[in-house]
């Protein structure tokens, strides 16, 4: 099969995406560019039905970066609840104070300014620049990386990482204008998440079967580096995320409390340290932490 031209692949993905965007409040004309950033923030390695609820909270509690960035971390920490890896809270509120110290409130529209803020990566900064402000960047998010190495590269998978070959691609089939090509990285996302997904794409509803690579060449299975499934019961993760549970209910958290909630002292006593390392703990006395304040 030869290559699908891009002209073709724009038609088919936009015209989906016309008739199937799911409505989310980070999305629209009605989101403000601080919504967009905390989306994006939030929804780095979490389901979109994870985050719906506490991104809601977030902006009615903190509807501008200023509302956050006068609140301790601690409370953002709280408040991100249990989304999982709890430092894009803290980078998050680092972020709202960077923004209102060098850009007067407003989240910054330039890529290279967001590209500064902390916590923003080059995914990041493109995938606000494009959202929220409408310009033309290669965004590579997990979805969209798996659309176009099955549509156009023909392979199952994408390595784990980005490679220059892989930007080389996306960057080849990048709409030319802004409107177009902002429209065209949030609509190959959408594909990814509910057509072209990792385990069972549903190819007999994907705008762009016919134009497939991987398809055409009879779906042939990945066969780069290993791709390793995150594990869960037992890690420090767990752990972790456990301590932290419990000092988001309680005002201090005694040694006692943290170890009924993990029995395991070696293991407890690391994360409780590792927590503090990270500043998402503050250790009031011996035998008692909280939230930093």
């Amino acid at each position: 099969m030869d290559t699908p031209s891009p002209a073709t692949l724009h038609e088919a993905v936009l015209d989906w995406y016309d008739d199937h965007a799911r409505e989310l409040p980070w999305r629209g004309v009605q989101a403000s560019p601080w919504s967009v950033m905390v989306s994006e923030f939030m929804l780095q390695q979490t389901p979109v039905a994870r985050v719906l609820p506490v991104h809601e909270a977030w902006l009615d509690r903190w509807p501008a970066p200023a509302d956050l960035a006068r609140e301790p971390t601690g409370e953002a920490v709280r408040m991100w609840g249990r989304l999982g890896y709890p430092r894009r809270a803290l980078r998050l509120h680092a972020a709202a104070v960077a923004i209102v110290e060098r850009h007067d409130g407003a989240v910054p529209t330039a890529y290279d300014d967001l590209l500064a803020l902390p916590g923003v990566g080059d995914y990041t900064a493109a995938a606000i620049a494009s959202f929220a402000f409408g310009q033309r960047h290669v965004v590579l998010d997990t979805n969209v990386r798996r659309v176009l190495a099955r549509a156009v590269s023909g392979i199952e998978l994408p390595a784990p990482a980005v490679t220059r070959a892989e930007r080389d691609v996306a960057t080849s089939v990048l709409p030319d204008d802004d409107a177009t090509a902002a429209t065209w990285a949030v609509a190959t996302m959408e594909l990814g998440a509910l057509v072209c997904t990792a385990r069972q794409p549903d190819c007999d509803a994907c705008p762009v079967a016919d134009l497939c690579a991987w398809r055409g060449a009879g779906f042939p299975a990945y066969d780069g580096p290993p791709r390793r499934g995150q594990a869960w019961a037992g890690t420090d993760r767990q752990c972790r995320g456990r301590l932290l549970a419990l000092a988001r209910d309680h005002d201090v958290v005694t040694a006692a409390q943290a170890e009924a909630a993990w029995p395991g002292t070696e293991q407890r006593e690391r994360c409780l340290a590792g927590l503090v390392a990270d500043g998402l703990l503050t250790q009031i006395t011996p035998g008692r932490w909280a939230l930093p304040g």
